[in-house]
């Protein structure tokens, strides 16, 4: 099953770029200085940490990046061959990406202050949560929702500037209706990223942080098949 097409998917892909930024925020902010979603991001700290500047971590660093890289890779096999067999790989891969999220959260939820775990289980959250969001990777290149990739907005903005009236680009969407899905997918994870630290200022357990969004990308996975349904019986 395709994922839905149109409106919809829009509405989910800008609910799962939300999630993206509130898990990053958990991640940064409470396991860390490391992202599990943003690998850019990563991939700088890598070089910083190497050199021994700003004092950034180089193994959790690195466990999110290997983590993500495999989990990209799952996300491709597993979606590819639920594919080829025509059953249902949109939703099949969200199911799979809060299964990930929700160990991550169980892993240490007997313990205090997520900066207090070992370092071996804070290392598995760090993985299991970028497994999960190498998998989204896959999953939204694969629904290619223009400008809605959830997890990257460097070329949302890039493509949201070029294409307004400041840029006047007609070849990337001036004088289009792409302008509105755009801020709103760079909005969706500013909002993400905003209502994660407010959680986290407000002293909301991360681990039940990222129970909730697995809670919330699991819910749509169960709504999916109903809207692609619906979705498939209008164009009929």
């Amino acid at each position: 099953m395709e994922p839905p097409s149109g409106t919809a998917l829009i509405v989910i892909m800008v609910g799962l770029t939300v999630a993206t930024g509130v898990l990053d925020a958990v991640s940064f902010l409470a396991l860390g200085q490391v992202f599990t979603a943003t690998q850019t991001g990563n991939l700088l700290f890598l070089g910083f940490g190497i050199a021994g500047q700003g004092g950034l971590p180089v193994v959790a660093t690195v466990v999110s990046l290997g983590a993500f890289v495999l989990g990209a890779a799952l996300g491709a096999r597993l979606e590819s061959a639920l594919a080829r067999h025509g059953r249902q790989w949109f939703p099949m891969a969200l199911a799979t990406e809060a299964a990930l999220l929700a160990c991550s959260a169980l892993t240490a939820w007997e313990t205090g202050p997520a900066r207090g775990l070992p370092p071996g289980r804070r290392y598995a959250v760090i993985g299991l949560m970028a497994m999960a969001m190498g998998m989204r990777n896959v999953t939204a290149l694969r629904a290619a929702a223009p400008d809605l990739t959830t997890t990257v907005e460097t070329r949302a903005m890039t493509a949201l500037v070029s294409g307004s009236l400041l840029g006047r680009d007609r070849r990337l969407g001036y004088g289009t209706h792409a302008g509105p899905r755009r801020l709103t997918s760079v909005g969706a994870m500013f909002g993400g990223g905003l209502l994660g630290a407010v959680l986290i200022g407000l002293g909301t357990r991360p681990m039940l942080v990222i129970l909730l969004v697995a809670a919330f990308v699991a819910a749509v996975a169960l709504l999916v098949p109903g809207m692609a349904r619906r979705r498939a019986g209008a164009d009929d």
